[in-house]
């Protein structure tokens, strides 16, 4: 899900872009690795909390690799209905990131 929404240009990478994303309120979902830094996790979760923005969290290194840029740590998703989608994965259990290159099957 998250590879097609960079593909479709729905997505802001990068922990300062995203902040400042949350802060101006054009996300409706943000996403964090696992292997992000405390200060990292510090400045996006205080973001995402203070301007009510649902913040999920992957596993280490996962999220860079799902979208196709390898170390990136954060992730913001600004189309609503990508978001919601995102979300539902995720309260499902089911697999917000998809490594597989096949895609979910």
């Amino acid at each position: 899900m998250l590879g097609l929404c960079a593909r479709a240009g729905k997505l802001i990478t990068g922990e300062k872009a995203c902040v400042q994303a949350a802060r101006a309120g054009s996300v409706h979902a943000m996403l964090l690795d696992g292997a992000a830094s405390e200060n990292a996790v510090k400045a996006v979760s205080q973001a995402c909390e203070s301007h009510g923005v649902p913040l999920l969290r992957t596993g280490a290194l996962e999220l860079g690799d799902a979208i196709g840029k390898p170390g990136r740590m954060a992730a913001g998703v600004t189309d609503a209905g990508m978001a919601a989608r995102i979300i539902e994965f995720s309260q499902a259990g089911g697999p917000a990131v998809d490594n597989r290159p096949e895609g979910p099957q």
